[in-house]
């Protein structure tokens, strides 16, 4: 896994084998990142990684200078991991906490720039993550979800859906109020 863009670009992060996670490949996040370079400024928003794993798209967001990052996984290994590189990396703008999303999502504060979301692509409750993320006003103003998830599973019809990409397997569906 690496890093793609910013303040620690091509830094290699050797996540442990044993981790319960199916990281968002490096084509799919190159891609992902260079549509939001042109949609936001990196160094003014305040981010939510959900379903965090690795911390891939959190390591992203923060070494592009966010001035936040909250990365929110139930694995307390992906958290320790998450944790132990921020601080090996200086990261003071990314913090990793354990809980499940969707409890997280219940008392998640307002004024997020972006919240992305890669829940476990067979997990049958995928789409409340949007509609959580809207009835709650997660999302500042401007404020745009990325929800990343496989073929199976379509959003068409969602009253915030903006577009949909698709990068071999990998699907993304930006949604914004």
């Amino acid at each position: 896994m690496r890093i793609i863009g910013g303040r620690y670009k091509r830094r290699i992060l050797r996540p442990p084998a044993r981790l319960p996670v199916r990281p968002t490949t490096d084509l799919a996040k190159e891609a992902l990142f260079n549509l939001l370079n042109n949609r936001i400024d990196f160094e003014a928003i305040r981010v939510l990684d959900l379903f965090a794993g690795t911390g891939s798209i959190s390591f992203e967001f923060a070494s592009r200078g966010a001035l936040s990052v909250v990365a929110v996984d139930k694995h307390p290994s992906c958290i320790r991991f998450i944790q132990n590189t921020a601080e090996e990396l200086n990261l003071s703008n990314l913090h990793a906490v354990r809980s499940e999303a969707f409890r997280f999502l219940g008392f998640c504060h307002p004024g997020l720039d972006l919240v992305f979301a890669d829940p476990p692509y067979d997990m049958q409750e995928k789409g409340r993550i949007a509609d959580l993320v809207f009835e709650r006003q997660i999302l500042s103003e401007d404020g745009w979800l990325v929800v990343e998830h496989g073929e199976g599973r379509e959003f068409v019809g969602h009253p915030h859906l903006v577009e949909q990409r698709k990068y071999g397997r990998v699907h993304f569906s930006f949604f914004r109020e």
